[in-house]
C-alpha cells in the first residue's frame, strides 16, 4: 500500500515537472518569437519610411530647402503597435537606410533634424495612446505629438538647424535664408516671423495629415499583420 502511494505521489511530482517544464518552455518560444516578430516589423517599417523620405512635395508658402514628407506614417504606426521605444528604433533605422540609400547632403544635420522632430513627435504620441488603447488616446496622443514637433520645429530651427545650413552652405548670414522666405511670403521679414509663418505651419500641417492618414489606416493594417504573425 504505501509502495502504492509512493509511486501515485511521485508520478504526481514527474507530470507536474513535465508540465512545469513545458509551460517555461511555451514561454520562452513565444517570448522569443515576439521579439522576432518586432525586429522584424521595425525593420519593415524603418524601410518603408526611409523610401517615404524621398517623396517630399514643396509646399508655396515656405522656402525651397523645406519639403513636406510622409517618412512619420510607418514610424507612428510602429509606435502605436509595439511602443515608443520600438518607434524611436525605427526612426533610427529609418535615417540609418536612408543614409545608406544617399549619403548626406547636408553634414547630417537635415537627418539628424529629420530624427529629432520625428522623435518630438511619436515619443508623446504613442505614450499617451499606450497609457489606454482608445481612439480618444489615439487622437489626444497625436495632438499632443503634433504641438510638441512644432514646438521643437521651431526652437531648433532658430537656434540649430538655419544657423547650421548657413554654415554648410558656405558660411553665409541667416538673413540670407529668412529672405528666400520672404520671396514666397512678403510678410517675412525676420527670424521671428520665419518661425511664426513657415516653420510653424509647416510642422502644424505635416503634423496633423500624418495623424490623419494612420488614424484612418491604422486598424486595417495591424488587422492584416495580426492575421499574417498569427498563421506564421
Amino acid at each position: 500500500m504505501e509502495s502504492e502511494v509512493g509511486f501515485v505521489i511521485a508520478v504526481v511530482v514527474f507530470v507536474t515537472f513535465l508540465f512545469a517544464i513545458s509551460i517555461f518552455a511555451q514561454k520562452k518560444i513565444v517570448i522569443e518569437h515576439t521579439k522576432t516578430q518586432k525586429l522584424t516589423l521595425t525593420g519593415i517599417f524603418a524601410a518603408i519610411a526611409a523610401i517615404l523620405m524621398y517623396v517630399e512635395i514643396p509646399l508655396f508658402f515656405v522656402p525651397d530647402f523645406y519639403k513636406l514628407d510622409f517618412s512619420e506614417i510607418p514610424v507612428l504606426i510602429a509606435s502605436f503597435m509595439m511602443g515608443p521605444v520600438a518607434g524611436v528604433a525605427t526612426e533610427f533605422l529609418k535615417i540609418i537606410i536612408k543614409l545608406i540609400i544617399k549619403p548626406t547632403s547636408t553634414a547630417f544635420v537635415g537627418e539628424f533634424a529629420n530624427f529629432m522632430m520625428g522623435c518630438s513627435f511619436i515619443i508623446p504620441a504613442s505614450i499617451i495612446y499606450w497609457k489606454k488603447k482608445t481612439r480618444k488616446h489615439a487622437v489626444a496622443g497625436m495632438a499632443v505629438g503634433t504641438a510638441i514637433m512644432t514646438f521643437v520645429g521651431c526652437f531648433m530651427n532658430a537656434f540649430i538647424l538655419l544657423p547650421a545650413y548657413a554654415y554648410i552652405y558656405g558660411g553665409i548670414p541667416v538673413s540670407v535664408l529668412i529672405d528666400k522666405g520672404s520671396v514666397v511670403n512678403p510678410a517675412i521679414s525676420n527670424m521671428t516671423t520665419f518661425i511664426l509663418l513657415a516653420v510653424s505651419p509647416l510642422n502644424i500641417i505635416k503634423g496633423a495629415l500624418v495623424s490623419i492618414l494612420v488614424f484612418l489606416i491604422y486598424k486595417p493594417i495591424t488587422r492584416g499583420i495580426k492575421a499574417i504573425t498569427k498563421n506564421s
